[in-house]
Protein backbone atom coordinates (compact mmCIF):
# COMPACT_ATOMS: atom_id res chain seq x y z
CA UNK A 1 0.00 0.00 0.00
CA UNK A 2 2.65 2.61 0.85
CA UNK A 3 4.66 1.13 -2.65
CA UNK A 4 1.48 2.52 -4.33
CA UNK A 5 1.13 6.07 -2.25
CA UNK A 6 4.08 7.12 -3.40
CA UNK A 7 4.02 6.18 -6.95
CA UNK A 8 -0.04 7.84 -6.72
CA UNK A 9 1.89 10.87 -5.64
CA UNK A 10 5.35 11.10 -7.79
CA UNK A 11 6.70 10.82 -4.15
CA UNK A 12 5.09 13.56 -1.81
CA UNK A 13 2.05 11.79 -0.86
CA UNK A 14 -0.83 13.43 1.15
CA UNK A 15 -0.22 13.57 4.82
CA UNK A 16 -3.75 12.70 5.28
CA UNK A 17 -4.27 10.17 3.24
CA UNK A 18 -1.27 8.48 4.53
CA UNK A 19 -2.46 9.20 7.94
CA UNK A 20 -5.75 7.34 6.75
CA UNK A 21 -4.39 4.49 4.75
CA UNK A 22 -1.84 3.64 7.30
CA UNK A 23 -4.94 3.78 10.53
CA UNK A 24 -7.54 2.09 7.90
CA UNK A 25 -4.50 -0.91 6.97
CA UNK A 26 -4.12 -1.57 10.35
CA UNK A 27 -8.06 -1.75 11.00
CA UNK A 28 -9.07 -3.60 8.33
CA UNK A 29 -6.05 -6.46 9.08
CA UNK A 30 -7.20 -6.91 12.73
CA UNK A 31 -10.98 -7.32 11.47
CA UNK A 32 -9.41 -10.02 8.49
CA UNK A 33 -7.58 -11.97 11.71
CA UNK A 34 -10.89 -11.98 13.68
CA UNK A 35 -12.67 -12.66 10.90
CA UNK A 36 -10.18 -15.46 9.88
CA UNK A 37 -10.09 -16.91 13.46
CA UNK A 38 -13.73 -17.22 13.52
CA UNK A 39 -13.74 -19.07 10.03
CA UNK A 40 -11.09 -21.32 11.45
CA UNK A 41 -11.98 -22.09 14.71
CA UNK A 42 -13.15 -25.77 14.29
CA UNK A 43 -10.30 -26.25 12.27
CA UNK A 44 -7.21 -24.54 14.36
CA UNK A 45 -7.59 -26.35 17.27
CA UNK A 46 -5.98 -29.59 15.11
CA UNK A 47 -3.01 -27.69 13.76
CA UNK A 48 0.06 -27.75 15.98
CA UNK A 49 0.87 -23.87 15.04
CA UNK A 50 -2.67 -22.24 15.58
CA UNK A 51 -3.86 -24.61 18.66
CA UNK A 52 -3.80 -21.69 21.21
CA UNK A 53 -5.51 -19.14 19.61
CA UNK A 54 -8.30 -17.65 21.98
CA UNK A 55 -11.15 -19.24 19.79
CA UNK A 56 -9.56 -22.58 19.34
CA UNK A 57 -8.86 -22.73 23.30
CA UNK A 58 -12.60 -21.27 24.06
CA UNK A 59 -11.03 -17.88 25.22
CA UNK A 60 -13.36 -16.00 23.70
CA UNK A 61 -16.43 -16.78 22.02
CA UNK A 62 -17.65 -16.65 18.20
CA UNK A 63 -20.14 -13.76 18.33
CA UNK A 64 -17.11 -11.99 20.22
CA UNK A 65 -14.91 -12.28 17.23
CA UNK A 66 -17.31 -11.14 15.08
CA UNK A 67 -18.46 -8.12 17.31
CA UNK A 68 -14.97 -7.31 17.08
CA UNK A 69 -14.34 -7.74 13.21
CA UNK A 70 -17.88 -5.57 12.86
CA UNK A 71 -16.30 -2.70 14.97
CA UNK A 72 -13.43 -2.37 13.17
CA UNK A 73 -14.48 -2.80 10.20
CA UNK A 74 -17.04 0.65 11.05
CA UNK A 75 -13.97 2.28 12.06
CA UNK A 76 -12.02 1.21 8.84
CA UNK A 77 -14.66 2.37 6.81
CA UNK A 78 -15.56 6.13 8.84
CA UNK A 79 -11.33 6.97 7.81
CA UNK A 80 -12.56 5.79 3.79
CA UNK A 81 -15.71 8.42 4.26
CA UNK A 82 -13.28 10.81 4.88
CA UNK A 83 -11.82 10.73 1.03
CA UNK A 84 -13.44 10.66 -2.11
CA UNK A 85 -16.48 8.69 -4.29
CA UNK A 86 -14.05 6.44 -5.63
CA UNK A 87 -12.56 5.50 -3.27
CA UNK A 88 -15.41 4.56 -1.05
CA UNK A 89 -17.18 2.59 -3.82
CA UNK A 90 -13.76 0.59 -4.05
CA UNK A 91 -14.27 -0.33 -0.04
CA UNK A 92 -16.51 -2.06 -0.66
CA UNK A 93 -14.81 -4.98 -3.10
CA UNK A 94 -12.25 -4.65 0.05
CA UNK A 95 -14.58 -5.50 2.09
CA UNK A 96 -16.19 -8.68 0.20
CA UNK A 97 -12.18 -9.91 -0.11
CA UNK A 98 -11.20 -9.46 3.19
CA UNK A 99 -14.43 -11.78 3.93
CA UNK A 100 -14.17 -14.27 1.07
CA UNK A 101 -10.65 -15.31 2.10
CA UNK A 102 -10.91 -17.43 5.39
CA UNK A 103 -13.52 -19.63 3.08
CA UNK A 104 -11.82 -20.26 -0.10
CA UNK A 105 -9.43 -22.86 1.87
CA UNK A 106 -12.50 -24.62 1.86
CA UNK A 107 -13.31 -24.63 -1.36
CA UNK A 108 -10.35 -24.15 -3.82
CA UNK A 109 -6.14 -24.98 -3.76
CA UNK A 110 -6.02 -20.95 -4.56
CA UNK A 111 -6.98 -19.20 -1.64
CA UNK A 112 -3.35 -17.06 -1.30
CA UNK A 113 -4.58 -15.35 -4.44
CA UNK A 114 -8.01 -14.27 -2.70
CA UNK A 115 -5.36 -13.54 0.11
CA UNK A 116 -3.25 -11.62 -2.05
CA UNK A 117 -6.30 -9.46 -3.75
CA UNK A 118 -7.47 -8.87 -0.81
CA UNK A 119 -4.42 -7.21 0.88
CA UNK A 120 -3.68 -5.77 -2.58
CA UNK A 121 -6.76 -4.43 -2.67
CA UNK A 122 -5.36 -1.37 -1.22
CA UNK A 123 -3.53 -0.52 -3.86
CA UNK A 124 -6.33 0.92 -5.95
CA UNK A 125 -8.05 2.38 -3.64
CA UNK A 126 -4.64 4.26 -2.42
CA UNK A 127 -4.73 5.67 -6.34
CA UNK A 128 -7.96 6.51 -6.42
CA UNK A 129 -7.59 8.40 -2.78
CA UNK A 130 -4.35 9.83 -3.79
CA UNK A 131 -4.93 11.17 -7.43
CA UNK A 132 -8.89 10.68 -7.97
CA UNK A 133 -8.71 7.85 -10.79
CA UNK A 134 -7.15 4.82 -11.62
CA UNK A 135 -3.67 4.26 -14.07
CA UNK A 136 -2.35 1.38 -15.97
CA UNK A 137 0.28 1.52 -13.31
CA UNK A 138 -2.20 0.89 -10.47
CA UNK A 139 -2.66 -2.65 -12.43
CA UNK A 140 0.68 -3.52 -12.43
CA UNK A 141 1.59 -2.83 -8.98
CA UNK A 142 -1.35 -4.51 -8.01
CA UNK A 143 -0.46 -7.89 -9.65
CA UNK A 144 3.03 -7.44 -8.40
CA UNK A 145 1.42 -7.06 -5.28
CA UNK A 146 -0.69 -9.91 -5.70
CA UNK A 147 1.80 -12.61 -6.67
CA UNK A 148 4.43 -11.57 -3.76
CA UNK A 149 1.14 -12.54 -1.35
CA UNK A 150 1.01 -15.63 -3.02
CA UNK A 151 4.64 -16.40 -2.73
CA UNK A 152 4.71 -15.61 0.56
CA UNK A 153 1.51 -17.41 2.01
CA UNK A 154 2.52 -20.16 0.12
CA UNK A 155 5.39 -20.99 2.17
CA UNK A 156 3.17 -19.65 5.42
CA UNK A 157 0.92 -22.65 4.38
CA UNK A 158 3.82 -24.93 3.67
CA UNK A 159 4.94 -24.86 7.66
CA UNK A 160 1.26 -26.38 8.41
CA UNK A 161 0.51 -28.55 5.04
CA UNK A 162 0.94 -31.94 7.05
CA UNK A 163 -1.88 -30.59 8.97
CA UNK A 164 -3.98 -29.23 6.56
CA UNK A 165 -4.15 -32.43 4.69
CA UNK A 166 -5.62 -34.08 7.25
CA UNK A 167 -8.52 -31.70 8.25
CA UNK A 168 -8.96 -31.17 4.60
CA UNK A 169 -7.79 -27.26 4.21
CA UNK A 170 -6.33 -26.54 0.84
CA UNK A 171 -3.41 -24.18 -0.28
CA UNK A 172 -1.15 -23.86 -3.10
CA UNK A 173 1.60 -25.72 -0.98
CA UNK A 174 -0.64 -28.25 -1.58
CA UNK A 175 -1.49 -28.15 -5.05
CA UNK A 176 2.50 -27.21 -6.12
CA UNK A 177 3.27 -30.07 -4.50
CA UNK A 178 6.88 -31.18 -4.41
CA UNK A 179 7.05 -28.33 -7.26
CA UNK A 180 6.55 -25.80 -4.03
CA UNK A 181 9.74 -24.80 -3.80
CA UNK A 182 10.40 -23.54 -7.19
CA UNK A 183 6.83 -22.48 -7.77
CA UNK A 184 7.41 -19.80 -4.95
CA UNK A 185 10.80 -18.87 -6.78
CA UNK A 186 8.65 -18.39 -10.47
CA UNK A 187 6.26 -16.46 -8.93
CA UNK A 188 9.18 -14.23 -6.67
CA UNK A 189 11.53 -13.97 -10.02
CA UNK A 190 7.86 -12.48 -11.61
CA UNK A 191 7.08 -10.03 -8.52
CA UNK A 192 10.58 -8.73 -9.36
CA UNK A 193 9.77 -8.78 -12.98
CA UNK A 194 7.04 -6.86 -12.35
CA UNK A 195 8.69 -4.28 -10.12
CA UNK A 196 10.99 -3.62 -12.48
CA UNK A 197 8.50 -2.73 -15.62
CA UNK A 198 7.10 -0.43 -13.23
CA UNK A 199 10.57 1.35 -12.46
CA UNK A 200 10.81 1.45 -15.81
CA UNK A 201 7.80 3.11 -16.65
CA UNK A 202 7.51 5.30 -13.65
CA UNK A 203 11.76 6.01 -14.70
CA UNK A 204 12.80 5.24 -11.45
CA UNK A 205 16.91 5.48 -10.61
CA UNK A 206 19.39 4.04 -9.19
CA UNK A 207 18.01 4.09 -5.57
CA UNK A 208 14.94 1.61 -6.40
CA UNK A 209 17.05 -0.76 -8.53
CA UNK A 210 19.29 -0.85 -5.88
CA UNK A 211 16.61 -1.82 -3.29
CA UNK A 212 15.23 -4.79 -6.33
CA UNK A 213 18.65 -6.16 -6.04
CA UNK A 214 18.34 -6.39 -1.82
CA UNK A 215 15.05 -7.98 -2.48
CA UNK A 216 16.24 -10.50 -5.23
CA UNK A 217 18.83 -11.02 -2.75
CA UNK A 218 16.36 -12.07 0.32
CA UNK A 219 14.55 -14.09 -1.98
CA UNK A 220 17.26 -16.53 -2.82
CA UNK A 221 17.79 -16.51 1.04
CA UNK A 222 14.16 -17.51 2.05
CA UNK A 223 14.71 -20.00 -0.82
CA UNK A 224 17.74 -21.42 0.96
CA UNK A 225 16.14 -22.07 4.19
CA UNK A 226 12.93 -23.52 3.09
CA UNK A 227 14.60 -25.89 1.05
CA UNK A 228 14.27 -29.06 3.86
CA UNK A 229 10.01 -28.10 3.75
CA UNK A 230 10.50 -27.93 7.81
CA UNK A 231 7.98 -25.89 9.78
CA UNK A 232 10.26 -23.21 11.51
CA UNK A 233 12.19 -22.33 9.07
CA UNK A 234 9.22 -21.95 6.52
CA UNK A 235 8.01 -19.32 9.10
CA UNK A 236 11.14 -17.37 9.17
CA UNK A 237 11.44 -17.24 5.01
CA UNK A 238 7.34 -15.87 5.53
CA UNK A 239 8.22 -13.18 8.16
CA UNK A 240 11.50 -12.48 5.89
CA UNK A 241 9.21 -10.87 3.70
CA UNK A 242 8.56 -8.20 6.25
CA UNK A 243 11.96 -6.91 5.99
CA UNK A 244 11.29 -7.48 2.02
CA UNK A 245 8.64 -4.85 1.31
CA UNK A 246 10.30 -2.68 3.82
CA UNK A 247 13.53 -2.89 1.07
CA UNK A 248 11.75 -1.94 -1.20
CA UNK A 249 9.60 1.02 0.12
CA UNK A 250 12.71 2.81 1.39
CA UNK A 251 14.09 1.69 -1.99
CA UNK A 252 11.19 3.82 -3.50
CA UNK A 253 11.45 6.75 -1.13
CA UNK A 254 14.82 7.17 -1.40
CA UNK A 255 14.66 7.19 -5.08
CA UNK A 256 11.76 10.03 -5.26
CA UNK A 257 14.33 12.07 -2.59
CA UNK A 258 17.58 12.17 -4.50
CA UNK A 259 17.10 10.50 -7.95
CA UNK A 260 13.63 11.65 -9.52
CA UNK A 261 14.18 14.54 -11.47
CA UNK A 262 11.13 17.01 -10.30
CA UNK A 263 11.87 16.63 -6.69
CA UNK A 264 15.36 16.79 -6.66
CA UNK A 265 15.01 19.98 -7.93
CA UNK A 266 12.62 21.13 -5.83
CA UNK A 267 14.91 19.85 -3.20
CA UNK A 268 17.90 21.89 -4.50
CA UNK A 269 15.75 25.28 -4.79
CA UNK A 270 15.22 25.10 -1.38
CA UNK A 271 18.60 24.45 -0.42
CA UNK A 272 19.62 27.78 -2.31
CA UNK A 273 16.91 29.73 -1.32
CA UNK A 274 15.80 30.23 -4.62
CA UNK A 275 12.09 31.00 -5.20
CA UNK A 276 10.01 27.97 -6.71
CA UNK A 277 7.75 28.06 -9.78
CA UNK A 278 3.71 27.88 -8.85
CA UNK A 279 3.71 24.41 -10.23
CA UNK A 280 6.42 23.47 -7.51
CA UNK A 281 4.57 25.32 -4.74
CA UNK A 282 1.82 24.01 -5.52
CA UNK A 283 3.25 20.00 -5.64
CA UNK A 284 4.49 21.08 -2.02
CA UNK A 285 1.31 22.03 -0.70
CA UNK A 286 -0.08 18.74 -1.82
CA UNK A 287 1.31 17.01 0.93
CA UNK A 288 -0.78 18.87 3.30
CA UNK A 289 -4.07 19.34 0.77
CA UNK A 290 -7.64 17.35 1.60
CA UNK A 291 -8.67 14.97 -0.63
Amino acid sequence: MLWALWFAADGIPSLKVLVIFVLGTILTRSAGCAINDYADRNFDAHVARTSNRPLATGEIKPFEALLIAAVLMLLAFALVLQTNTLTIRLSVVALVLAAAYPFAKRYTHLPQIVLGMAFSWAIPMAYAAQSGQLERITWLVFIASVLWAVAYDTVYAMADRDDDLKIGIKSTAILFGDADIFMVGVIQVLVLLTLVLTGRLLELGVFYYCGLAVAACMVVYQLIIIRKRQPGPCIRAFLNNHYLGMTVFIAIVLDYLFSHPGLSLIATQIEQGASLPACDIQALNNCYSPV
